[in-house]
């Protein structure tokens, strides 16, 4: 499959710019379709992190064209900020479609979780896209274009500020849009010129529990990170894209408010968080911990159309003597296999586990599937079997070299 969606399965937080980094090795393209730099998307390469809220997890490979499509919302300065820390040479491409984030969004966005709470990133994100489907929004055309300090004046009204912090934020936006102005162009254009030629990647943000459409509603976020939602957010023919790898960890975290089936807590929980590093990379939040859901990568493989599964943080799981698996929910009595759309009802499912045995051995220097402990050959067998769909890809610790591919999917 030459094009080809990096799908969160989960809550997000799966590990999706791990699997793209490691992808991009051998893309030539990789896009940013959605969401805006409420993402995190972590990345070891010899030892260093870098941590991306905007950028494409294929930054990282010089020879990679980077773009962030029409779908997504960018605060310019973030964006900056990110491209002058990266100290290497990149190629980005912004969309002149995409919409952009103003002070205002971010300050109406704490304002709304204050009287909400659904446990959002305070960035700004859903006012922005409150504000493009409202048709008040602000695209990146306009703000590099002829008009731009007229509308930037214009939006700097909108904040509760005094006039001496306004000018100074109108000269910071000013300078933003001198340093964007370069990389922005009609993206849709550029890649349907290359898609029939080149290796495509596409990366979301979150994951698809989160999805606006099919996710917990109210507790979403603001856009679609689907397979699905692709082709209307880059520009291109839904049958230009060829399938989708969904990343899921070998357990289940999220973060914010909502119901979690699986949520377990004391030491377990506490231990996989620190072993995982289980804190927001945008928030530093502590993240929940859960058993792996199987209903759920079950549900994301229906509405997001999962050709593969990636499993990551395998190594976590080593040193836990049984480890627990979702198969099905019981509601009222019934078994169901399917996330309700009624948010009530999703809070009173009960799971049911299967319970496998855990493995006790150092895993972080396997390099084949073939070298695992039994007992996590049969995890990753038990995951295979009950959704369906092949594990191509699992990883056992942060590094590029401690993510096996046992079949290629690019």
């Amino acid at each position: 499959m030459k094009n080809i969606v990096v799908v969160g399965s989960q809550w997000g937080d799966e590990g999706k710019g791990k699997i793209t980094d490691f992808l991009a090795q051998d893309a030539d393209i990789v896009v940013r379709y959605q969401g805006g730099n409420n993402a995190g998307h972590t990345v070891y390469v010899d030892g260093v992190k870098y941590a991306f809220h905007l950028l494409p997890s294929g930054i990282l490979n010089p020879k990679c064209m980077n773009v962030l499509a029409n779908g997504m919302v960018i605060h310019p300065g973030a964006l900056m900020t990110e491209l002058k820390q990266l100290n290497r040479p990149y190629q980005l491409f912004i969309s002149d479609r995409s919409h952009v984030i103003f002070p205002h969004h971010i300050e109406m966005d704490i304002e709304n979780e204050i009287q909400d709470k659904i446990g959002t990133t305070k960035k700004g994100i859903g006012p922005a896209y409150s504000d493009k489907s409202r048709r008040k929004g602000v695209r990146m055309i306009d703000f590099i274009g002829r008009d731009r300090l007229s509308i930037i004046r214009e939006k700097m009204e909108l904040l509760k500020v005094s006039q001496e912090e306004k000018e100074i934020l109108i000269k910071d936006y000013l300078a933003y849009s001198d340093f964007l102005k370069p990389m922005v162009t009609d993206t849709s254009r550029l890649l349907n010129e290359h898609i029939h030629t080149k290796k495509v990647l596409f990366e979301g943000a979150q994951g698809v529990m989160l999805c606006l459409d099919h996710g917990t509603y109210p507790f979403v976020t603001s856009s679609s990170p689907t397979a699905a939602s692709v082709p209307l957010n880059t520009g291109l023919a839904p049958w230009l894209i060829k399938g989708a790898i969904g990343v899921t960890k070998a357990y289940t975290t999220r973060v914010g408010e909502g119901p979690f089936p699986s949520e377990i807590s004391g030491t377990l929980a506490h231990e996989i968080r620190e072993r995982g590093h289980e804190y927001g990379t945008t928030t530093k939040r502590p993240r929940r911990i859960g058993w792996l859901d199987l209903v759920v990568i079950n549900y994301a493989k229906r509405v997001s159309g999962l050709s593969y599964l990636a499993v990551t943080l395998l190594d976590v799981l080593s040193g836990v003597e049984s480890i627990n698996v979702v198969t099905h929910y019981e509601l009222d009595g019934k078994r169901i296999d399917d996330i309700p759309a009624d948010f009530n009802d999703f809070k009173r499912v009960e799971p049911v586990y299967l319970t496998l045995k855990g493995w006790n051995e150092d895993i972080t220097k396997v390099t084949s599937f073939d070298e695992l402990p039994d007992a996590c050959k049969a995890y990753l067998n038990t995951i295979e079997k009950l959704t369906a769909t092949e594990v191509a890809i699992f990883s056992v610790g942060p590094e590029r070299n401690q993510t096996i591919l046992r079949k290629s999917v690019l």
